[in-house]
């Protein structure tokens, strides 16, 4: 490694699938080595290691990693110095107070002292400040879920889905905050010219993937009387792409439109005098 290598961390565990994918889309080519822990990546000038998203927020404070990803809720919990460069959306989670069902009265929680275990004990410190909840914090060094009813009355954990909490007969009384996978630089990193290029150019492409992944690209057919109307009603980026069909007094239409619209959108176009519809998936959009 050089002493202007960038520095990237990328998360064990949980998230690493997701974000292994990501960089794969983004043409970004990870080849682990047979320890796991120092891949390779095929972006020049890159030095790389595999951490659990608790140390990356903590390395990226520190200065001795420079760019990585990591969940917001530990840079939360950790009140880290980083600068978010990204959201990527992935693997959201939120970070809830729940409570065995028997416990509750009428959906609260009972006015008397209470334990609360957690992982997140600075987010839960603050809780308790805001609700003006009389707890003590115990300390959980993960499975939370099974604290309750014996040795904690409240958890404050990370939940996706529910299922767990429900598993173990847990209702969620308050959500402390959302979280995702998110890209974070250190100050340091980007106060450095060299550096900070090659984190701009690292977040390009992951940011292409992510644009991608919301739109499609929808190429339709529409006579010339029609042609006005149809892309009047066009969610695109900028203009659509248009291209006269040969021997026919009508144009082939193509814009990347966001995924979400295709439900009403097709049968819309169809509306306008719109034919001959093609959706097709996007690899990476580029602004």
């Amino acid at each position: 490694m050089t002493a202007s290598s960038l520095r990237l961390a990328l998360p064990k565990g949980r998230m690493q699938a997701s974000v292994m994918q990501l960089l794969h889309d983004a043409g970004i080519r990870v080849t682990v080595d047979e320890r796991g822990y120092r891949p390779q990546v095929s972006l020049p000038g890159f030095e790389t290691k595999i951490l659990k998203p608790q140390n990356i927020v903590e390395m990226l404070h520190l200065g001795s990693r420079d760019v990585g990803f990591a969940g917001a809720d530990w840079v939360a919990e950790l009140d880290a110095d980083l600068v978010e460069l990204l959201d990527t959306a992935l693997d959201p989670v939120q970070i809830v107070v729940a409570a065995p069902t028997a416990l509750l009265e009428a959906g609260k929680l009972p006015a008397r002292h209470l334990v609360v275990a957690s992982e997140y004990a600075r987010l839960t410190a603050g809780w308790i400040a805001a609700s003006g909840v009389d707890a003590t914090v115990v300390r959980s060094y993960g499975a939370t879920e099974v604290f309750p009813p014996e040795d904690a009355d409240v958890i404050v954990d990370n939940s996706a889905t529910g299922s767990t909490l429900r598993a173990n007969g847990l209702s969620v009384v308050d959500v402390v905050m959302t979280s995702s996978t998110r890209l974070f630089a250190s100050p340091r990193a980007l106060d450095d010219p060299e550096k900070r290029d090659r984190i701009d150019h690292l977040v390009l492409l992951v940011r292409s993937v992510l644009d991608a992944r919301q739109r499609v690209m929808l190429e339709v057919n529409v006579g010339a009387a029609d042609l006005e109307r149809l892309c009047a009603a066009l969610p695109c980026m900028r203009h659509p792409t248009i291209s006269p069909l040969h021997a026919e007094n009508a144009y082939a239409v193509k814009a990347a439109v966001p995924r979400k619209a295709l439900p009403t959108l097709i049968p819309e176009l169809k509306a306008c005098g719109g034919s001959d519809i093609v959706v097709s998936t996007l690899a990476q959009i580029v602004p």
